[in-house]
């Protein structure tokens, strides 16, 4: 069994960043991730001082050669349990120890089941605004109310383009007071059922309702929920939380999780974390590790010194 200080779950930009921050402080650490991120989709990626426009692939595989820059090794496997002592198990059958474990394996788009939607997903079926809406300002956008925060979402896209329009799909009738603000924004509200996407040359062209209605669209906006995939977490015990986006781990300032030695950082504590925030977050998170990794070393160096001390005083040899 190999064993290093930390073992990073998860090789997105989290799980990179903090695996950065850890190799250049010189500590022996392990990326394990099973490349499958969640916005490969996605053509490009936005938001992120000086790499807006790249291609998600092409960051992380820049974030990979930097971080084996700084002796950082990474494994393209999957964690299937992490034991007593954080003794982790691997698919490849590999086992594998840590000092300290990071957390950092995002979350799943739980997305309603309407025809042809899945297929559509990142490319002109989007969730984020601030991630995708500039590519597709003043064209007719439509929002899905799969939701309880769907008015807001429809105000929020309102932002990018003055058609917009919701489809309440199976949300039912909408408070009045939630109405009024649509309608002051010129926000359409569409009532029915959506039974699925027009589409058109590889291209998003309508919404039709299960009455056969057809309203054209360029791009659907789908707050669907945010589940955080927590299995390596959630076997070991750590405390979740939930809310309007869905499920989260629950972490302190630090990333610190509620299981002794275990941090988490990026989209599985903060659902609605953009990429650079995600980074943000593991490289916070790496260095609260790498510190109390010091303090448990100090501590050690402090007791061997004492021993040495005690045993010296009394004549006895001390065993090194």
């Amino acid at each position: 069994m190999t064993n290093y200080d930390v073992l990073v779950v998860g090789g997105g930009a989290a799980g990179l960043s903090a695996a950065l921050v850890l190799g250049r402080a010189r500590r022996r650490v392990l990326v394990v991730d099973a490349g499958h991120p969640r916005n490969a989709p996605a053509a490009h990626m936005h938001g992120y001082l000086s790499r807006d426009g790249m291609a998600p692939g092409d960051f992380l595989a820049a974030g990979r050669t930097e971080v084996r820059g700084y002796g950082g090794e990474i494994a393209d496997d999957t964690v299937v349990s992490i034991g007593a002592g954080f003794r982790a198990r691997l698919a490849s059958g590999r086992t594998v120890g840590a000092r300290a474990v990071l957390v950092t394996t995002g979350l799943v788009d739980e997305l309603p089941d309407v025809d042809g939607l899945a297929d559509r997903w990142g490319r002109d079926v989007l969730h984020c605004p601030y991630c995708h809406g500039h590519e597709v300002r003043d064209r007719p956008l439509g929002v899905l109310a799969s939701s309880p925060m769907a008015v807001h979402q429809a105000l929020m896209v309102r932002q990018w383009s003055d058609d917009v329009t919701l489809f309440l799909h199976r949300a039912g009738e909408l408070p009045d007071e939630d109405r009024e603000r649509l309608a002051a924004r010129n926000v359409q509200v569409v009532a029915g059922e959506v039974a699925g996407l027009v589409v058109d040359g590889d291209r998003l062209t309508g919404v039709r309702l299960a009455s056969g209605a057809v309203v054209a669209r360029e791009a659907l906006f789908v707050g669907g929920g945010l589940r955080a995939a927590d299995g390596a977490l959630a076997a070991l015990g750590a405390r979740t939380e939930s809310g309007p986006f869905g499920s989260w781990v629950a972490v302190d300032a630090t990333g610190r999780t509620s299981v002794d030695g275990v941090w988490a950082a990026g989209n599985v504590v903060e659902p609605m974390a953009q990429v650079i925030l995600a980074a943000a977050a593991g490289s916070r998170a790496a260095a609260d590790i790498n510190g109390a990794l010091i303090t448990a070393e100090t501590d050690a160096a402090v007791q061997e010194a004492r021993r040495w001390r005690t045993g010296r005083s009394a004549g006895t040899p001390v065993s090194s």
